[in-house]
């Protein structure tokens, strides 16, 4: 056998050592504590700069303070030199005296015209005499009357000096209603309970007797006053703006005295109306009823039934909207405004730029004020949903004819 091999070949290479493409350029990497140095240092700027302009003008010293004017010679005022050096150099004045008077009524005389606020010596007219003595009598004199409140009054009565109160000889007290009235308005409501009382019309007759005789009843188809009707709401409520409401009674209600014969049916509608003035921190909307619409038809008028919940008390609450985000946002806005304009130009700013300034922070300032106020001047929004239960109090005998449909 012969060796076909060549002895001069080259030896084989490994073929995980062949590579078909050349080799990538290698990326350039930094070190990381060089980056983290340069973050530190361009964090310190930036924070150095900030302080140094968040600094105001009046933090930065001088180091040397230049003089706006010479203090070296200090300029003497004008009427300062023609006063003496020393109190050897001023001459007493002798004091004017008067013209003489009469014997030993000078004494009371001078007392007088002291009195007057007249200089001794002075000529004066009969008439500044005159104006001078009304004057002092005016300051001198009694108060011709006095106006005491309710609480003064009833503590003098309480105190035992009798039915009469000691300013009433003084002068003539005005009558109850008419003190009642000027004092309302002064003092202020301040939840408007005196209009809500207006609202559902309530008299107060006074006296201590009952004016009114025993009734006997015009009918025996009546609803006496006290009953309670049920309801729920058919339409919403929503404060905002007055309106109208329905509501759909939702229990048969019979005659008060046997409670057997049906008056009015389920499902008869109650029509009224609510008030859309609400006070500040009021959760509760007040409602009246004022007619009762039956299912075949007839109706009845009735004078403002009360309106009140499941448990009996006056109104319906549900929802309420106080709008204090509005007043959150109104108070921000002012607050931004009024910083804006505190901001100055430093101490070197000219007077044309510092009348600007004041004028516009005098602006601003009363516009955010403006803002604050109409906000605070937003009454509360109450909102009931439909389908809210409720009752009706009848506070006068409805008189009805039975209901046979």
């Amino acid at each position: 056998m012969t060796d076909t091999s060549h002895p001069n070949a080259p030896p084989k290479l490994n073929p995980e050592q062949l590579q078909l493409r050349a080799s990538p350029r290698r990326a350039v990497r930094f070190r990381r504590g060089i980056i983290v140095a340069i973050a530190a240092v361009g964090s310190g700027t930036i924070f150095g700069v900030t302080m140094m302009a968040l600094q105001g003008p009046a933090l930065r010293l001088k180091q040397q303070a230049e003089e706006l004017y010479s203090t070296d010679r200090k300029p003497t005022a004008e009427g300062l030199e023609s006063l003496p050096k020393d109190y050897s150099g001023s001459k007493p004045k002798a004091p004017v005296l008067g013209p003489p008077l009469p014997g030993d009524l000078g004494r009371p005389i001078l007392e007088h015209q002291r009195q007057l606020g007249i200089a001794p010596g002075q000529d004066v007219s009969a008439e500044a005499q005159r104006l001078a003595q009304q004057a002092i009598e005016a300051r001198e004199s009694q108060v011709l009357f006095r106006i005491e409140t309710r609480l003064q009054q009833t503590e003098a009565f309480g105190n035992g000096q009798g039915g009469r109160s000691p300013f009433e000889t003084a002068s003539p007290q005005p009558d109850t209603e008419g003190q009642r009235a000027s004092v309302a308005p002064a003092e202020g409501d301040q939840n408007n309970q005196q209009r809500k009382l207006d609202f559902i019309d309530q008299r107060n007759t006074g006296g201590i007797y009952n004016p009114h005789a025993l009734q006997t009843p015009a009918s025996p188809y009546q609803i006496m006053a006290g009953s309670v009707i049920a309801a729920s709401l058919i339409t919403g409520i929503n404060s905002d703006l007055p309106g109208l409401v329905v509501a759909q009674i939702t229990e048969n209600v019979h005659d008060s005295v046997t409670g057997s014969i049906l008056l009015i049916p389920q499902g008869s509608r109650l029509i009224g109306t609510y008030d859309s003035v609400v006070a500040f921190g009021q959760r509760r909307a007040l409602l009246v009823w004022q007619r009762i619409v039956m299912p075949d038809g007839s109706s009845t008028e009735i004078d403002n039934l009360p309106v009140t919940d499941a448990a009996g008390y006056a109104g319906l609450e549900d929802k309420v909207d106080f709008h204090t985000w509005q007043l959150i946002k109104g108070v921000a806005v002012a607050t931004l405004l009024g910083v804006g304009t505190e901001l100055s130009f430093g101490e070197n700013e000219s007077d044309l730029v510092k009348a600007i300034r004041e004028s516009t922070q005098q602006n601003v300032s009363q516009a955010g004020q403006r803002i604050t106020e109409k906000n605070l001047n937003v009454q509360p929004t109450i909102t009931v949903r439909p389908g809210w239960p409720l009752r009706v109090i009848v506070h006068k005998d409805l008189v009805l004819r039975p209901y046979t449909g």
